[in-house]
């Protein structure tokens, strides 16, 4: 594999879609695509063949887009144009091919409002230190799914990398944190050594951890995450987290944790206020090099309020309509856009096997064991807590969830029945399922 970054996501994006086609499709159609550049909102490819594109972008452009959503993990236009346009498009944009995606979230383009501006400021003064300070360290950044979190957390990244070139900066996030762990325990059991790999993650100069909140209840990876944190503050190195919502409220996050997230810095994030929104609108149609008149944008602004990723959403439709029809569009336009996007933007229902997967990781079992007959204690308990989290986070019959175990809905029923009963004697436990809960709501808003 190429060591150029795009050529890189390519070829993962590339093996994603082989998972769906055949190879001689793939040989057929998709072979000679070449990855020109990515931005925020688009992935640009080209061919020399005017045939074989049309047959790309007429079959293959949603399959293409579930493909970068799958390895970016964020929704983005596909666009092939000729080989003999690349220049010319590449001249045209701001943004390097050789970026990856994170690259470009900077302190320049992060919009500052009433909402935001602590974490903006503590970010930034982070980001300019080279010796941690005390003051800021660690900085904990909670908020709602959409509000700018990680925006902050790659900005730092970006802004350190440039600035101290020889720092040793990580940035990962609390999902992948957990699953690599995991993954070098097993092969540990192999005796293939790699938690020493793992814990190298002990010798950055600067942390930065994303969605924290989902090594709640997860007693080893807490534990590994509380032996990394002090390892990292001894040698007074600067860590960032952030979290869905105040350490307080994660029922099932370790004390130890908790009490070292709270000597830190507290910087909360909400929902952007309509000026801030505007500011967002403006400065996306900047990126995206369109003009929005001002009724427009307020319009925008008035009816999108959740979160900063529908905004994005609305102004990539209104460059393609503006690149299309080649004219501002009406407020009738954009009234239809914005209903699409608001429908769009709601999360798909939660899939029983990330239900399996996050209960799995929390009861340190295997999702194998969960689906099997086997009877111990512990599986049991994971089982039935499972199947009880499936059937009050989605409309799935006990049937239905049955089949998901290889039971029969009269076992589902009598689990469910039974976790229901014991979680009212068990307080811990019902903190517990809650925050799975939480945590699997949250992935679920992040990801789609």
């Amino acid at each position: 594999m190429s060591s150029n970054p795009l050529n890189e996501i390519w070829a993962a994006i590339c093996d994603e879609c082989k998972k769906t086609i055949s190879e001689v499709a793939f040989n057929c159609f998709l072979k000679d695509l070449k990855p020109v550049f990515f931005n925020d909102s688009e992935f640009t490819v080209s061919l020399n063949d005017e045939y074989k594109r049309g047959i790309v972008e007429q079959t293959y452009t949603e399959l293409f887009k579930k493909c970068i959503k799958t390895v970016l993990g964020v929704d983005m236009d596909f666009r092939v144009i000729m080989r003999d346009e690349e220049k010319e498009i590449l001249d045209a944009e701001q943004f390097s091919a050789g970026l990856s995606f994170e690259d470009f979230f900077t302190f320049d383009n992060f919009i500052v409002g009433s909402t935001n501006r602590f974490a903006h400021a503590a970010s930034l003064a982070v980001a300019e230190s080279e010796i941690p300070q005390p003051a800021y360290n660690p900085l904990v950044i909670y908020g709602p799914s959409g509000v700018g979190k990680t925006h902050l957390m790659l900005a730092i990244k970006n802004h350190m990398r440039f600035k101290y070139p020889r720092k040793n900066i990580k940035f990962i996030r609390g999902e992948d944190f957990t699953n690599q762990l995991i993954a070098a325990l097993q092969q540990g059991k192999l005796g293939l050594g790699t938690m020493d790999d793992f814990r190298n993650i002990r010798n950055v100069d600067v942390l930065l951890i994303d969605d924290i909140h989902f090594i709640a209840g997860k007693e080893q990876t807490q534990e590994e995450f509380f032996n990394t944190f002090n390892a990292l503050q001894q040698q007074n190195k600067q860590i960032v987290v952030t979290l869905d919502r105040p350490p307080r409220e994660i029922k099932t996050l370790d004390d130890r944790i908790r009490s070292r997230l709270e000597g830190g810095l507290f910087a909360d994030i909400s929902l952007p206020d309509f000026e801030t929104r505007v500011g967002i609108i403006n400065k996306k149609a900047e990126q995206f090099n369109i003009s929005l008149d001002e009724n427009i944008v307020f319009y925008i602004a008035e009816h999108l309020k959740s979160n900063t990723r529908q905004i994005e959403g609305v102004v990539k439709k209104l460059q393609a309509y503006i690149s299309i029809q080649g004219r501002t569009p009406s407020i009738s336009v954009v009234q239809t856009i914005v209903r699409d996007i608001i429908t769009d933007d709601t999360p798909e229902p939660i899939k029983i096997e990330n239900i399996i997967n996050e209960v799995a990781k929390t009861y340190n079992v295997s999702v194998s064991d969960i689906l099997s007959n086997r009877r111990t204690a512990s599986l049991a308990l994971a089982r039935q807590v499972a199947m009880y989290i499936a059937r009050e986070m989605t409309d799935l019959s006990y049937k239905q969830i049955g089949e998901s175990f290889g039971k029969d809905h009269t076992t589902v029923l009598h689990n469910v029945n039974k976790i229901e009963n014991f979680l009212k004697d068990k307080p811990y436990q019902k903190e517990l399922v809650d925050d799975i809960i939480k945590n699997l709501r949250a992935f679920n808003q992040t990801n789609y």
